[in-house]
Formats: structure tokens, sequence, C-alpha cells
């Protein structure tokens, strides 16, 4: 067989492979973006839908943010399959990778990657403006806080599972484990050791900010075992909450309801109505749902983990406005 002939053959198989693979599956394609700060090649990938068209009708995007401690090649499989069922767009930034440098663990560096590529996939794709996602896991979470909180006019919804909302008091938990020392290198150094360190804990710590939030339905949710079996404890979204609670002017969850839950077997004394909610996107006990504004907290039997199908139910009930506002559907 001649080098040509087995040229045509090789190209001919390879164009088959792709024209099975675009009708069986989604384009997931590895793409760099210019930091608009510092000017440096930022990673991320993108997935579009099985029936994407460039002259087809515009998508919803899912902005999905990594992990603490890992990067833009973490596999995300469940919330990948979610937005192939759906149809929607799937942005997974890079902003900056594990949490054990100063340019990452909430920078303004790491924050500006997440709506460089946002920015990038408007321009790029067919994006629906009026329904801008974002969620996370862990450190996913605490930077799904920031962001909705730093900068809300960019979304309309936003879920965090099991996020870090105070890096001082996480830090106070772990400073003997490998996250302490991760985060006294993003930081300079440990909490109360000058001003300035305290400032980078502060301006990274999510707690701080949530009062600004109250534009974005901010679905906020742990596993009350989480803490225990895992390494953030409740009270990271409680708190959180509460600071989106008090901007609200509503009830806040209270010291007595948090202590009782902050045991593995803790239940509430005089549960809510809503604490007695069923989920079935959710699919597990509730042990306590409130509301504030257009946001929410659960805390659900399981321990640090993130549940897709729950997250893209909450997210997929809300669009933006032309006004801005973000309204949910359902009601």
């Amino acid at each position: 067989m001649s080098n040509r002939l087995r040229h045509l053959l090789l190209h001919s198989l390879l164009l088959i492979l792709i024209l099975i693979t675009s009708a069986n599956a989604q384009t997931k394609l590895k793409i760099t973006v210019e930091s608009s700060i510092d000017g440096s090649d930022q990673p991320s990938y993108i997935i579009l839908p099985v029936d994407y068209s460039t002259t087809g009708k515009p998508r919803p995007i899912l902005v999905a943010l990594h992990t603490w401690s890992s990067n833009v090649e973490q596999k995300n499989d469940a919330w990948e399959a979610e937005c192939f069922r759906r149809g929607w767009i799937y942005l997974f930034p890079h902003f900056r990778g594990p949490n054990n440098h100063p340019n990452a663990c909430g920078s303004k560096l790491a924050q500006q990657d997440i709506l460089d590529a946002l920015a990038f996939a408007k321009k790029m794709y067919r994006v629906d403006a009026s329904r801008v996602y974002l969620a996370g896991v862990s450190g996913g979470g605490h930077m799904t806080m920031l962001m909705a909180s730093r900068h809300p006019q960019y979304w309309t919804a936003a879920s965090a599972w099991v996020g870090i909302s105070d890096l001082v008091s996480w830090h106070d938990k772990h400073a003997g484990t490998k996250y302490g020392a991760m985060m006294r290198a993003s930081t300079g150094g440990v909490p109360g050791a000058n001003s300035d360190v305290d400032q980078q804990y502060r301006q990274r710590s999510p707690v701080h900010f949530l009062q600004h939030s109250l534009r974005v339905p901010l679905d906020i949710a742990a596993g009350i075992h989480d803490g225990h079996t895992g390494s953030v404890p409740i009270s990271h979204s409680l708190n959180a909450f509460n600071v989106i609670a008090k901007a609200a002017k509503s009830v806040p969850v209270s010291a007595a309801e948090m202590k009782l839950l902050s045991t593995p077997q803790g239940r509430l004394l005089e549960p809510m109505a809503s604490d007695l909610e069923k989920d079935h996107a959710l699919e597990r006990k509730i042990y306590l749902r409130r509301y504030a504004g257009q946001s929410r907290v659960t805390i659900f039997e399981g321990g640090h983990e993130g549940i897709a199908s729950a997250a893209f139910d909450w997210l997929a009930r809300f669009h933006t406005n032309d006004d801005g506002t973000n309204t949910d559907s359902n009601e």
C-alpha cells in the first residue's frame, strides 16, 4: 500500500471517528484565556452540548469550580453528565490551581481568571445571558460563595456545597494538617501573625462579603457528618447563610440549633416546616432547610460531598430578567 493511500485511509478513518464522536458525545475543548490582570495564559475546559450550533439557540452555561487541592484536570463526571443531559455549556476554569500559593485560594487573580474565562465563553459561543450559573464543591464551594458575593452581577444563581466560608476558623481546625499548611502558603502565615496576613485571610473568606450576594439566589448545602468524617464543619455553611439572613432581614439559624446539628447524631428539637421538606432531586434526609431572600441553606444526611442533581435542580429554576434581577421560574 502506498504512503498516499495509507494517508487517505487514515484521514478517512479519523473523519469517521470525529463524526461518530460528534453524534454521540459532547465536544470537550481545552482552551487558554489571557489573564486581564497579569497577562498569563490560564487554562480552562469547555464542553459543548451534542447539538450545539453556532447558529442555534443560545445555551445556559454552568461555570463549575474545582476543589481545594485540585486543578483544571480534575474529573467532574456527574456535573458534566448533568450538563450533557440538559444541553448546557460547561466551563471549568483553572483559577490558579491548588490553594497552596498566594495567586490561588480566592486571590484577586483567581477571581479574575473565572470572570475572564466566562467572558471568553460568552464571546466565542452562543451563551444564554439570562442563564449563567455557578457551582462548586469544597474548595469550589468556597470559591462559589466568594464569587457570588464579590461579583454578584455576573450570576443568575449559584450552588455551594460543603464550602469553607471563614479561613481563620478553618485554619484553627487544620493548623496541623496539610490544609493549614496550604492556607499559610497562600496568605503568608498564621492568623494573627501581622495585619497584612490577617487582611489576606479576610479578603479570601466569603463570610465577610456574603451580605453583598443578595442579588444571587445562592444554594448552600452540607452533609451533617462533614467536619467529623470530612474536613469542613457544617458551621461554615450555617454561618455563611446567617450573613445572608441578616442582610435580607430574615431569621438566622440560632446558636442553639447550630450546636445541636454540629454532632453527627444531633437533631433539631423543634424543627420548622421548611426543615421537614422532601427534596426529590436531593434524595437525602433533610435535617435543616432555611430560606433568606432568594437563598437557602440545607443540612442533609451525608458527608463531604456535592450532589449534582440537586444543584442543577436549584440552578435551573432561575433566570435573569432584562432589568438584571433574578427570578425563580417556579413561583
